[in-house]
C-alpha cells in the first residue's frame, strides 16, 4: 500500500492531540479553580479535578500513540497481523480507563448539579465516560473481526 494512503489520518490522529494538551494546559487549572471557589466545603474537589483529567490525558495520548502505530502497519502492509490485534486492545482498555476516570468524577458533577440546581449537568458528565465506552466496543468489535481474519488467513496459508 502506498504510504500516502493513511497521511490524513495520521494527520488527524495528531492533530486530536493539541486540543487536548490545550485543555490539559488551560483549561483544567481553571476548572479546579472553579470547583473549589464554588463548593468551599468540599476542599479536595480540587485535587480530584486535577486527578480526573490529567490522569485520563495519559491513556487518551497512549491510544493515540497505538493509533498512530496501527496506521503504520496498515502502511507496511501489516494490517493483518497480531501486532495490530494488540494493538486495538491497547486501546480498547485506554478507552476502558478513560471511562473509568471521569466516572469517578460523576460525584463533582452532582455537586455541581446540587449548587446550581440544574440536573441536566448530570448529563453533561456522562458525554466523555458514554463516548469513550463506544469507542472502546468499536475497538473490541474491530479486534475480534480482524484476529477472526487473521485466523481465516493463516488456515488458507495452510490449506495451500
Amino acid at each position: 500500500m502506498k504510504k500516502g494512503t493513511t497521511l490524513f489520518l495520521k494527520l488527524a490522529v495528531i492533530l486530536m492531540g493539541v486540543p487536548i494538551l490545550a485543555l490539559c494546559i488551560f483549561l483544567v487549572p481553571e476548572l479546579g479553580k472553579v470547583s473549589a471557589e464554588l463548593l468551599p466545603e468540599y476542599a479536595f474537589i480540587k485535587y480530584l479535578v486535577f486527578f480526573v483529567f490529567y490522569a485520563s490525558a495519559i491513556p487518551f495520548y497512549f491510544a493515540l500513540y497505538q493509533s498512530f502505530k496501527l496506521l503504520l502497519y496498515i502502511d507496511k502492509n501489516e494490517a493483518f497481523s497480531q501486532i495490530s490485534v494488540k494493538a486495538l486492545k491497547k486501546i480498547k482498555y485506554c478507552a476502558i480507563t478513560i471511562s473509568g476516570f471521569h466516572v469517578l468524577a460523576l460525584p463533582l458533577f452532582y455537586l455541581f448539579a446540587e449548587f446550581d440546581d440544574a440536573p441536566g449537568v448530570i448529563f453533561v458528565g456522562l458525554v466523555v465516560p458514554f463516548a469513550s465506552m463506544v469507542i472502546a466496543v468499536f475497538a473490541a468489535v474491530l479486534q475480534k473481526l480482524l484476529q477472526e481474519a487473521i485466523d481465516i488467513k493463516s488456515e488458507n496459508d495452510l490449506t495451500v
